[in-house]
Parts: C-alpha cells; structure tokens; sequence
C-alpha cells in the first residue's frame, strides 16, 4: 500500500507523540518496578537478619545449656544418677532458655531421662527404663506459675522409644565433642527439631550423651512475629524444598505447625524453579520470581547458617505496584485525550508546514535520480532544515553534473563523497588490484557470434556484483576481462583480504549462477590478484577521464591472470598480496615465475580459501610444499616422490604434473651453477 508524504507525516507525528507516552509510561513503570524490587530487597535484609540472630540466639542458648549442665557433671557437683539434682538442673536450664524444648540424658544401658517444655505454661519430667521385660516411661507434668512451677500429676505408659537407637545418642557415644543433629523422633512422637549434643565423661570414663533439642515450632512462633511487608511471610526450608518452619503463633511443643500456610506452596516452587542455579552452601541469596493463579510474587532465597536452610521470603509484587498501576491507568485516560489534540494540531501544521515544502523538495530528488541535474532548482522555506536541505541538493546537482565524465555512476558518486576534483591527477598508493577473463572466450565468442551478448551479461554481473559487495571498485570491462581494485578512492587497511575474499567470492557465485559455454561445461574464469605500489587517479584528458590504477603492479596482477592457464588454477596472487593477506588466507606457493615483460622473478600463489571458522588445508598442500622445496635445493629425487604423492592425492593437480616434469628433466639433465629456480613465461 502506497501513501502520500502528507498523510505519513501526520501520522509519523501522532506516531511519535504516542511512542513518547509509551516511553514515558514505560519508564515510569519500569522505575516503580525497580523501586519496588529495591524494596523487597530491603525487607528481606532485614527479615534474613532477624532470623539470623535468632538463630544466633538459640544455638548461643543451646550450647551455653549443654556447657553448663556438663560441666556440673564433669566437676563432680552432680552425679548423673542423682535424680533430685538432676531433675533440678534439668528443669532450671529448660525454664532460663525460652527457646529450648528438651534437656535430656542417655545412658549405655538404655535408660533415658529428659525435661520436656510443655508450651509456655507446663513441663514435664521423663524418665524411661526397662521394668518387669518392659519399658517404660515415668512422667511427672507441672504447670508453670509465676515464678515456680507447681506438681500437677505422675502417669505411666509403655513406650517403645528405645535412646540408644538415636542418631544423636550413637553419635554422640562415638565423638569427643557435641555437635548439631537433625532429630525427628521423641518420647511423645514424632516432632522436628535440632539437637546440641556430645558425650559426658567422669573420671575418663563415658557415662552417657547429654542433648539440648529445639523443636522447630519454636522457629514457627519466631517467623510469626516478623512483619514481611502487609501480607508477605517467610519460611525456613530444607535443601529439597521441605518445611522446617512456617510462621504459626500458637506452634509450641503440645501444637505442631500448621502446614496450610497459602504462601508456603509459592516458596517451594522458587526453590525448584531455581534448581541447580541456587546453592544453599555458597551463601549467595537468589531473587526468584514467580506467577501463580494470575498473581506475581517476589521470592527471595537467602542460605542460613545451618547446612541446607534457606530462608525464604515471599512478597506479592501487588503490594508495591497495585497503586502504582491504579495510578498509570487514570494517567493514561489523560494520556489519551492530550495526544488525540496535540495529534490534530500537529498533524495541521505538518501538513501545512512540512508536507507541501518537503513534496517540492522530494520533486528535485527526483531529477536527480535521473541526472536531469540541470532542473534542479533552490526552494526557500520558512523551516531553515528544509531550505537547507534544498540548498544541499542544488549543490550536489551541480557536483555531480561536473563528474558526468565519470563511468560507472557508483563510482561518481563515490569519488563526490570523497571531494575528489574531476581533473587530471592522482598519487602513489600500495592497493590491490584483480584481473579476470573468461578460459576459452575467443573460440566461444566465435561460436556463438552474437548469442554471446547474454552470457556474458549475465557473468559481467554477477562478477559486478561480487566485487561490488566485498568492497571493490570497478575500473573497467575490456571484453570479457574485468579489472577492479581495493583501497581507492576510499581507504582500506584490508585491500588484500578483502580482494582474495572476493577472488572467491567471484568463483563461488559462477558455479552457483549457472551459467554454462555452449558445450554445457560450467563457465571457468582466471583470476590474478597483485598488490602494490601503483598510481591511482584521474588518468586521461580534459575531455575524458577515467579513475583508474597504472604501474608495474597492476601489469604483474594482468600477468598472473594469465598465468593460470600454464598451472591449470584458477585463482593466482602476488607475493606482495600474500604478505598483506597473511593468516587470513590459506595458499600454496606455485612457483617463481618471471612475468613476461619484466626483470626478475617473483613468487606466486594459488589462493585456495579464506582461514575462517576452522577451516582447515588439505593433507596434499603440505606435499607440494616439501617437494617445491626439494625441487629448490636441486634434490629432484626426492621432489618427484612428493609430486608423484601429490598427483595420488589429487590427480587432477596440473601444478604437481609441471614441477613432476620440470624434476625429471634436471634429474636427466642438470642445470648449472647459476640456476634459481625461476620459470619465465614465453608470451603475455
């Protein structure tokens, strides 16, 4: 669909009034989001280091109970079968430590004792031992009074609970220092907690394992006091996402925690959701954030002192940002109406302003396309852009009418970019420059007489368009030959590279054209690249110029064109493109050769491919490589058994055949003392 300017203007106007609201409520909101997530972050610095000291707080209370318990026993002031001492001991240490739940005692013979806080308003006292083939287990419960506890009643039940089956008894026997346990199962059932627990030993002699256990309902009660923004909530986790506390206030040791908590499902799904990229061992908190029934939540999951607990906090992102999108709605109704007015006033004035002058500058554009330059005329405008800009294309018209000598017009415009004046003059520059002709043209020519016209448009485009894309500047077409050059007029520090890259590109896009001789086989080019120092510039007359490259180097460059049907390659370079060209390149060297027309050899190269995402050269490169070396120390023998290998490899190698021949004849007939090793070409 096609559009008038005034009409797009106008709405490229509207358009850029509304993207602007976009951004700005873009902006806006992504601000809110940032501000909101730096909240969240602030709340749970300070949950985590609420928890934290809490944590501190109970492992400080349950090792400084199991310090001191032990250490009455250690000095001889209680005996561990003394159960009036004991039992007081015991149950000062449960009622000085607020978050301890049980004070308890194993002995090798099975027998078992422990206070155990009944709440905030009772204890009670066990002791279990085998009777009668049996065990049983003694319990005395107090209530707690103001200051005292007071004896309430005494029961007795069986029991299965056997202390020497614990984890933390056997351990305990088999250390010298208490450590942390994880303690599921007690007297009164299975409750989750942790336990302090080591050895105690009189007169070097062990008497049995001393444990202080905290049930994680204590934690419970602590989370249920924390604030987490206005409906936020933080929970301790294990290392696969199981609860080991969940904020609940009536949690204590007669009520377990309540496994119902609405946020709790979110928190184990950020755990899985983090995976392997969250390590509770390395103390790095990891923000996750999750959606669920429509909802977004902000978790963040911070590792606690205890191997495997995380501490995570879970926020709904509506807290923070339900006003803030309350607000952006009502901002975007207002939005909306400023835009739709200033979109009719703009769009007024756009067209009234803009649209009109901008048409007739559009129409001088036009005949510049056309090279009607002689048409083109100034405009004056009340905006100074758009008289500028008609000023600028007046002045290009005339610029570009001066260099009308010029052919191609991609070359024009190149050379009025570079402010290069249309007379005669030019500079010594080191470039690049390729030479290409069609193998066999002549007799193919005369073949098909005029039917040739649309194969060879057909191959001067493609090779146009290659040399074109890879940055190369079109001097001439002479026939079927083309030449082009690299690092003129605009200046390339990769001329080298970049004319070998198109070299190949220009084969590559032949086979793939296919385009064919009259015979059917696929049309075959040679090419030779040089690189040099040459005089680039405008040659010829007042009357008629052509930006062009003269000099040895360019003369060489037209040689080894030639020199591809001597060596059966396609593709032949200068030593001095090889030294430029570098690593970026994978050759072999051919030969020395003395180029029709000039004094002293030089060595060539057939470029093979560009060194680029790995690739790599074949096995037989190297075999020429060795025997052209051979060959130069006049060790024939050994040079015809590496071009023989060659020719094995790839019996198609013309340039193996030669120098296979060349060997044999010196190994037949030596040459003398002054020989190099130089092949000199007989013609053009």
């Amino acid at each position: 669909m096609r559009i008038g300017i005034r009409l797009a203007i106008s709405g490229l106007v509207l358009a850029s009034i509304m993207v602007s609201a976009i951004g700005v409520h873009v902006l806006w909101w992504r601000t809110a989001e940032a501000n909101s997530h730096a909240l969240a972050e602030t709340i749970n610095e300070q949950i985590v280091s609420a928890v934290e000291k809490e944590l501190t707080t109970i492992t400080t209370e349950a090792r400084a109970a199991h310090t001191a318990i032990r250490t009455l026993f250690v000095q001889h002031v209680l005996e561990t079968r003394e159960a009036d001492k004991r039992e007081f001991v015991f149950l000062s240490q449960l009622q000085s430590q607020p978050n301890i739940s049980w004070v308890a005692f194993g002995w090798p013979d099975g027998a078992f004792f422990a206070a155990h806080k009944l709440g905030d308003l009772g204890l009670e006292m066990m002791e279990i031992a085998p009777v009668d083939d049996e065990i049983k287990r003694r319990i005395d419960q107090y209530g707690v009074v103001v200051g005292d506890i007071q004896f309430e009643k005494r029961r007795f039940e069986n029991t299965d609970y056997v202390v020497t089956d614990q984890e933390w008894y056997r351990s305990g026997m088999a250390t010298d220092e208490p450590r942390w346990f994880d303690v599921m199962v007690h007297p009164v059932g299975s409750r989750p907690s942790i336990a302090y627990a080591g050895p105690i030993d009189v007169y070097q002699k062990r008497q049995g394992v001393l444990a202080v256990i905290i049930e994680y309902t204590r934690l419970a009660q602590f989370l249920s006091q924390l604030s987490v923004g206005k409906s936020g909530a933080a929970f301790i986790l294990g290392r696969d996402g199981t609860t080991i506390a969940a904020p609940d206030p009536d949690a204590d040791e007669v009520n377990m925690q309540r496994s119902d908590q609405p946020l709790l499902p979110i928190a184990q799904s950020a755990i899985k959701k983090a995976g392997s990229s969250y390590d509770s061992d390395k103390k790095i908190a990891a923000p996750v954030r999750l959606v669920a029934a429509g909802d977004a939540y902000a978790v963040t999951l911070t590792p606690l002192a205890f191997p495997g607990w995380t501490l995570a906090t879970v926020i709904p992102e509506a807290e923070f940002l339900g006003p803030i999108e309350t607000t952006i709605r009502k901002l975007l109704i207002g939005l909306a109406f400023l835009i739709l007015a200033a979109g009719i006033l703009s769009a007024w004035l756009a067209r009234r302003v803009i649209a009109t002058p901008l048409i007739m500058v559009v129409d001088e554009l036009k005949h510049v396309a056309r090279f009607d330059l002689d048409q083109v005329r100034r405009h004056a405008s009340r905006l100074i852009e758009l008289e500028n800009l008609s000023n600028a294309i007046a002045d290009m018209a005339g610029g570009l009418a001066a260099f009308r000598k010029y052919i191609p017009a991609d070359l024009v415009k190149t050379l009025v970019s570079k402010g290069i004046e249309p007379r005669p003059g030019g500079s010594i520059r080191t470039l690049t420059v390729l030479f290409a002709d069609i193998a066999g043209f002549t007799g193919l020519s005369e073949r098909l007489g005029d039917q040739i016209i649309p194969l060879l448009s057909g191959y001067l485009d493609t090779m146009s368009r290659e040399v074109s894309t890879h940055g190369g500047t079109i001097d001439k077409f002479i026939g079927d030959a083309v030449m082009a050059f690299w690092g003129a007029p605009a200046a390339n520090a990769a001329h080298a590279v970049d004319a070998c890259r198109a070299a190949l590109a220009c084969q590559r896009a032949l086979r793939a054209s296919g385009l064919t001789e009259d015979s059917g086989q696929p049309l075959r080019v040679r090419i030779g690249v040089n690189s040099g120092d040459m005089l680039v510039g405008n040659i010829g007359s007042e009357f008629r110029l052509n930006y062009t490259v003269i000099g040895d180097a360019v003369n060489v460059a037209s040689r080894l064109e030639g020199a591809n049907k001597e060596y059966g390659t396609e593709i032949i370079i200068g030593e001095e493109t090889r030294r430029l060209a570098g690593d970026n390149i994978h050759v072999r060297e051919l030969d020395r050769l003395m180029v029709y027309g000039r004094a002293g050899g030089i060595a060539i190269y057939e470029l093979l491919s560009m060194a680029e995402r790995g690739a790599m050269l074949p096995g037989w490169v190297a075999l020429y490589n060795s025997g052209l070396a051979a060959y130069r120390t006049r060790n024939f023998s050994v040079a015809i058994n590496l071009f023989q290998q060659v020719l094995d490899a790839r019996a198609s190698d013309q340039p193996a055949r030669i120098m296979l021949e060349r060997c044999s004849q010196y190994l037949k007939s030596p040459p003398g003392g002054d020989w190099e090793a130089t092949n000199a070409m007989k013609a053009k």
